[in-house]
């Protein structure tokens, strides 16, 4: 079996030895490739909608593997009971949906260790999540494929979860010539990653320069409107679209 490459850097972040439950899990390939690589000892694959789970559960009989890969019908985290996994791997879908599967249920985290959360957008929604409910983001990876730019976040359960995250959140300087430099709270790092910012590989710099050019399209539309709203709004933008450019500017150039 070959897995997409953001598949693939997903299982690696999967613990050799774990209870899987991959939730929104496309035709089950994940499950399927991680108990055959010996990474899991057992898996759950979730699925909202009939169409997919049969799909996922034709992929598992192919497999042979029905006697440890279970495909279940049921919203987000529904299709699990507290305690029966450790890990649980959510990709392919927005920030705000994962938040809120994980918000919806979250009772049914207890026992899990570990999250691997691929969001397509709105990775910012996922990171804000996990700090305010005491989750370590222990890594960070960003990956094009295809035309499109992926972030997997890996977060943990981890006791001094708390000190953890102050250190790995405090306020950054980012220097660069010319005196430039810009100071970077927890709402920034937030927004772009504290790791993804430490590395700024050329993914990740490619990223914010496509995300310039979306903020002033968007900016460029509101200023065609005159009312109050708007010029706050306008305001708001350019504010984000100076952030980022200065961000970028405090990179090392072989980054760029």
């Amino acid at each position: 079996m070959k897995l997409s490459t953001r598949l693939t850097q997903i299982a690696e972040q999967i613990p050799a030895g774990s209870r899987l439950a991959d939730i929104g899990s496309d035709h089950g390939l994940l499950p399927v490739y991680a108990v055959r690589q010996g990474l899991v000892t057992e898996a759950i694959a979730g699925e909202v909608n009939q169409g997919p789970l049969d799909a996922a559960q034709r992929q598992v009989d192919e497999a042979g593997l029905g006697h440890v890969i279970q495909p279940r019908l049921g919203n987000g985290l529904a299709v699990l009971e507290p305690g029966e996994v450790d890990v649980i791997t959510i990709a392919g879908m927005g920030g705000a949906l994962i938040v809120t599967i994980l918000s919806e249920g979250i009772a049914k985290l207890a026992g899990v260790s570990r999250l691997i959360l691929q969001p397509n957008v709105g990775e910012e929604f996922v990171r804000r999540w996990l700090l305010e409910q005491g989750w370590y983001l222990s890594s960070e990876q960003i990956l094009e494929e295809d035309g499109r730019t992926y972030e997997i976040l890996t977060a943990d359960r981890l006791e001094n979860a708390k000190q953890q995250n102050e250190e790995l959140y405090r306020t950054r300087v980012l220097e660069g010539e010319q005196g430039l430099s810009v100071s970077l709270s927890v709402t920034e790092l937030v927004q772009f990653g504290p790791y993804l910012l430490d590395e700024a590989d050329p993914v990740f710099c490619e990223k914010w320069q496509q995300e310039i050019l979306k903020l002033e399209k968007v900016k460029a539309s509101v200023e065609r409107s005159d009312n109050d709203e708007s010029r706050l709004k306008a305001a708001a933008l350019q504010q984000q679209i100076k952030l980022v450019k200065e961000v970028l500017a405090c990179l090392p150039k072989d980054k760029l």
